[in-house]
């Protein structure tokens, strides 16, 4: 189920703090249901409540942090987290605590994460993905960390906004154009730049092996022809 069609509300006991008025929130379209899922047994970091789904991995990028605070009684501190996954059949997007109480610097620590596909996806076009934080009233924290498997955006003024940097090119139409590695000359309109790709995209040229079978839903990898020519683009 794509995560643009489903509303998910998760009690995140990642911090102390927080339990049990912590709610992580997926992205919903207009007539979805919400659904309440039963608080966790234990006050454990929500990560590690996590840990046993497989499925539910980092998202590919933060893209922005937004913390908005209620004007009426009780006071709530609402996070905003926008961000991407690495292909568009993601769902259930979360925010969790991965402390549990202020760090040192007085920051709330959370990881975006959803659902990752079974399998290896083609490349598509990134997907859009958004999840709220509710924080009680009267909590300690100075600024909020959002942490996804590429990167990080601090928000360090409360309420407050805070953006990411950089662009990174999906590879959605990559296939059929040439690689051109760091440093090479680039070749108009058909040729894809290393620099544009994510830092972890995987190149096999045409007569590489593979050392590992390891599996990363967040890893590019680009399969190459003669020429540097792209033959195949996919998340693995």
């Amino acid at each position: 189920m794509n995560a643009k069609s489903q509303l998910v509300f998760v009690v995140a006991a990642g911090c102390l703090w927080l339990a049990p008025h912590a709610l992580a929130i997926g992205q919903s379209a207009p007539g979805a249901t919400a659904q309440q899922a039963p608080a966790p047994s234990s006050a454990e970091p929500a990560s590690e409540q996590e840990a046993g789904d497989d499925a539910i991995k980092p998202l590919f990028k933060v893209s922005s942090v937004e913390l908005i605070r209620s004007t009426h009684a009780p006071e709530l501190d609402i996070v905003r987290v926008r961000g991407l996954s690495s292909t568009e059949n993601w769902s259930d997007p979360q925010l969790v605590a991965i402390s549990r109480g202020p760090s040192a610097d007085g920051m709330l620590d959370l990881l975006f994460v959803a659902r990752a596909p079974d399998d290896a996806s083609s490349a598509t076009k990134f997907g859009p993905m958004e999840a709220i934080f509710v924080i009680e009233p009267g909590h300690p924290y100075k600024g909020i960390r959002v942490r996804s498997a590429t990167n990080t955006v601090k928000l360090s003024q409360l309420p407050g906004y805070a953006e990411a940097q950089g662009r990174e090119v999906d590879c959605s139409n990559c296939v059929g154009k040439t690689f051109v590695p760091k440093g090479g000359s680039a070749g108009g309109k058909d040729a894809v730049r290393e620099e544009d790709l994510p830092a972890s995209t995987r190149v096999l040229r045409e007569n590489d092996g593979i050392r590992k079978l390891d599996t990363d839903p967040n890893r590019l990898t680009l399969i190459l022809g003669p020429n540097d020519r792209i033959v195949e683009a996919f998340w693995d």
